[in-house]
């Protein structure tokens, strides 16, 4: 579907927008606008990562902003994020993209429509910083859920299987985190489309102010990993330090017991009127004892 945003009052610039365009909306775009043919084809292919060209007058670039609507296991920058393909130049800007696009609406509503973007270099400005701002509520989202898992892990008693959690945690800021590095390329080659450094300057800021982020949730993320793998082996370690002392206990009473219990035919002790009560001390003895020295070793605290 091809549509026109900008005003039709407005005739030194304009803004076309292509969603899911057939091959002939899209044969017929290239023609009128004469845009390189390669690039076409890198417009449609939803799995291109970010990318900037600039091809004579005109500068072609690839941008990707997260799916608010992603389900809650996706992990990938496919199932992550949606691609936007930009054509710009001083007489037009041509967006294209297969799925619907709340991003595009609300740039339009928001500076097109209010009169604020008064040529083609503002609007692409507005739609740079707007595919960066999709990731600020990710972020956010994604450094609660480690503040939850952190809870989980640091304050329950017992230790809740939270490692499918923190993997798909772990995959959607290191997915996120890529996009946005390799985003980088086109703020690094906007200068050559003659953009001044304050406005280069004001989308750099806030792209490591999101970029930051996602740095930090991973990094927290790969030490919540380790330390609830190191958590889990403790645990281990006590469970089989008790068993140990359990087992050090019985031993030897296990034994004793085994002992009397064979069915021999001559064993005077069991003929004696006091082997009972003496066997039964020698166990209490021998438990005592065992006690004692573990307590004295520490290894009861």
């Amino acid at each position: 579907m091809k549509r026109t945003l900008t005003p039709r009052a407005r005739a030194d610039w304009e803004w076309i927008d292509l969603e899911s365009p057939s091959e002939e909306e899209l044969q017929e775009v290239a023609l009128q606008y004469g845009l390189h043919r390669a690039s076409v084809i890198d417009s449609l292919q939803p799995e291109h990562l970010p990318k900037f060209e600039a091809i004579g007058e005109t500068a072609f670039m690839i941008a990707r902003i997260y799916d608010q609507k992603a389900h809650l296991e996706a992990d990938t920058i496919q199932e992550l994020t949606n691609k936007i393909a930009i054509f710009f130049s001083e007489k037009y800007i041509i967006t294209i993209h297969r799925n619907p696009s709340d991003l595009i609406q609300q740039v339009k509503e928001k500076y097109v429509d209010t009169g604020q973007v008064r040529a083609s270099a503002d609007l692409l400005i507005k739609l740079i910083k707007a595919t960066f701002r999709t990731y600020e509520e990710p972020a956010r989202n994604l450094a609660e859920e480690l503040d939850y898992y952190e809870a989980k892990t640091f304050l329950n008693q017992r230790m809740p299987p939270l490692t499918k959690g923190l993997y798909h945690l772990k995959r959607k800021a290191t997915v996120c985190r890529r996009v946005l590095r390799l985003s980088e390329v086109i703020l690094s080659n906007l200068h050559l489309k003659g953009f001044q450094p304050t406005e280069v300057q004001d989308l750099k800021d806030l792209y490591v102010h999101v970029e930051t982020q996602f740095d930090e949730i991973n990094d927290g993320t790969n030490n919540l990993i380790n330390t609830y793998l190191s958590l889990s082996s403790q645990r281990t370690n006590d469970v089989m330090r008790v068993l140990t002392i359990f087992s050090a206990f019985f031993l030897p009473l296990t034994f004793i017991v085994g002992i009397y219990g064979m069915n021999f035919a001559f064993m005077p002790e069991l003929e004696q009127k006091y082997g009972y009560p003496a066997v039964v001390a020698v166990m209490l003895l021998v438990t005592l004892c065992i006690y004692l020295w573990f307590r004295r070793k520490g290894w009861l605290s």
